[in-house]
């Protein structure tokens, strides 16, 4: 199945995100993702993507969860996704109600991922603690299942209390929704073969389908899987393709069918860096769809 991140950042923040939704639909789009940027620092203590800056698109971000409200009014059948949430930057029963909101609005629809984020500066200014993100991201999943599953809900954990509390709001999807988890190290690859539902892995093109690297990072998650006593058959995988600026068509298209054909057959695209108005998104859609 391929998908597509929806135009959430730069200017084509500013157009239809709710045509580019329905239109994408239409087209075959599958699923549509959001990401979660806060802020661009001016002088960033850690750069995006291994640099010493940040792009100038994530100076203008639509809020993700209102993104996902829109293409979810907008659309009927494709699948909402998160790539991803900074898990850590909210309280868990208001992040609880927004994504429970999301999967009714949607008829449970809803592909929440999380991670851990990379910038000090969004931290401090989410008023969230950068130590100790991993643990954090742990006792907020914990908190999450109660809310999703239990009723009176209750917690108590390092960062965030929840006292005994009636919530009857609950997720289409029972018993909750699928919880998708991104990361790269080894704590962070564990903690997905341990407790999630699926793998929000990434490549890059042109040049980044690295199938070695994939099936490193998929044997460490299956190893905690079995380690914890999981069936790691049962933990879902999408691939996000981040397209850099002035690849063609066809180089992405060429990506999608290499992971495909080697286990990988359910992937998104990020076109930020290659579209920047919403017509041209959906060209890349159509384009796409049709290779």
């Amino acid at each position: 199945m391929l998908g597509f991140a929806v135009p959430q950042y730069g200017a084509a923040a500013y157009a239809e995100l709710a045509r580019f939704a329905s239109t994408a639909e239409e087209l075959g789009a599958d699923s549509l993702w959001v990401g979660d940027r806060l802020l661009a620092a001016v002088q960033p203590t850690v750069g995006y993507a291994g640099k010493d800056t940040i792009p100038e698109q994530f100076r203008t971000g639509i809020d993700p969860f209102i993104a996902l409200a829109v293409a979810a009014t907008a659309t009927t059948r494709a699948r909402l996704g998160a790539s991803v949430v900074v898990a850590p930057w909210y309280p868990p029963v208001q992040l609880a109600r927004q994504l429970t909101s999301l999967d009714v609005v949607s008829g449970g629809r809803l592909l929440p991922g999380f991670g851990i984020g990379w910038s000090p500066e969004e931290y401090e200014a989410a008023g969230a603690p950068f130590s100790r993100r991993g643990a954090q991201l742990d006792e907020l999943l914990d908190a999450l299942d109660a809310l999703w599953t239990t009723n009176p809900v209750a917690h108590q954990g390092e960062r965030w209390s929840i006292p005994q509390s009636w919530v009857d709001l609950k997720p289409v999807q029972q018993p909750r929704p699928p919880i998708y988890l991104a990361a790269f190290s080894p704590a962070g690859l564990k903690r997905i073969g341990e407790r999630a539902d699926g793998w929000s892995a990434v490549v890059q093109v042109p040049g980044g389908v690295s199938l070695d690297m994939l099936s490193r990072q998929r044997q460490a998650i299956d190893d905690a899987a079995r380690a914890a006593g999981r069936d790691s058959s049962t933990i879902h995988t999408y691939v996000r393709i981040n397209v850099a600026e002035g690849t063609p068509v066809n180089q992405v298209v060429e990506a999608v069918r290499v992971l495909a054909d080697n286990g990988y057959p359910d992937t998104f695209v990020d076109l930020l860096h290659v579209a920047s108005t919403t017509d041209a998104h959906l060209d890349w859609v159509e384009r796409l769809v049709a290779g």
